[in-house]
């Protein structure tokens, strides 16, 4: 069954007539998106400190903000989470994530640097994937200055931010660096090729439709349609050894459900150390969803709880 308070809140969408994504123009999107930041998601918490920054990019100047959690001294190395922010890869941005990174730094106790990575259609495949590893080896090469501790960096996101934190891990294992400690994955997209069962299973009626995916990917994708590049489908690498920790968080009613579990078990099957946590009740986009839909707190919660200990050093 689904969640009673995701029900709810698909139900207002439908009697609010709120139009879907794929129906709109990426601006028109992008904005919506951020509008509705306010309907759903808790207020902000406060924060120790809140830096926004900019790093050189592979396509220009990108934007960051680094949050560092309430009560921490501003003159300590504490451990990082480099975070990419869901969307499709074609909406979001730092504010529209701005209240969870807040919540997992307060809750882990961690830094958390946002990153502002290029989306499409303006900037298709694989812009994401370079701002992405550009900006982890960015963090952790500026560790210091950014009072992070480099021996405990992380990488996370949400949905297209877990798979760019997640295409990360891997650039930067056959890269030889940066060593990351753990990734945070969050009902990640891990196969561009949206073959899984949960795809036709829960592609109707549940917010992230089919129609809405297939136009996220025609944004990020563009005309190139390499959905067989790792890069793009990092299930689809053939060596997920020595990768850091994960979690990887999915959502029962989420048309990404099955590839996520499948990257789970891929890491683990490879020797890694990965936990799959299933919300069975829950939607795709949920864990920012705390003002409406109580077990989102509880996923934040958790996933706070776990960057805690896996970056204990």
């Amino acid at each position: 069954m689904i969640d009673p308070a995701a029900r709810a809140l698909l139900e207002q969408i439908e009697a609010r007539g709120v139009p879907s994504y794929h129906t709109l123009t990426p601006a028109q999107a992008r904005a919506l998106y951020l509008e509705r930041k306010g309907f759903t998601q808790p207020d902000p918490p406060p924060v120790g400190e809140v830096r926004e920054l900019a790093m050189p990019g592979p396509g220009g100047a990108l934007r960051l903000r680094l949050v560092r959690p309430a009560g921490s001294d501003a003159r300590a190395l504490l451990p990082g989470l480099v975070y990419f922010h869901g969307g499709g890869w074609t909406i979001g941005d730092l504010d529209t994530h701005d209240t969870l990174c807040r919540e997992l730094a307060n809750g882990a106790g961690c830094a958390v640097l946002s990153v502002d990575y290029r989306l499409g259609p303006e900037h298709p495949f694989p812009a994401a994937v370079d701002d992405a590893i550009a900006a982890t080896r960015w963090a952790a090469g500026n560790a210091a200055a950014l009072g992070i501790d480099a021996t405990r960096l992380a990488v996370g996101g949400d949905s297209a931010g877990g798979n760019l934190a997640a295409v990360a891990a891997i650039a930067a294992r056959d890269a030889g660096g940066p060593s990351l400690a753990f990734q945070l994955l969050i009902y990640p997209a891990t196969d561009m090729r949206c073959g899984a069962p949960s795809h036709t299973a829960n592609g109707r009626g549940l917010l992230l439709t089919a129609e809405v995916i297939d136009w996220f990917r025609a944004q990020y994708m563009g005309a190139s349609k390499a959905y067989d590049d790792w890069r793009a489908s990092p299930l689809l690498h053939p060596d997920l050894s020595r990768l850091p920790p994960a979690l990887v968080l999915t959502a029962g009613f989420d048309p990404l459900h099955d590839e996520g579990l499948q990257y789970a078990d891929r890491l683990s099957a490879a020797g890694v150390v990965a936990t799959a946590l299933c919300f069975e009740r829950q939607i795709h986009g949920f864990i920012l969803m705390g003002r409406v839909i109580p077990e989102a707190r509880t996923a934040v919660a958790l996933c706070a709880a776990e960057l805690r200990r896996a970056l204990s050093g």
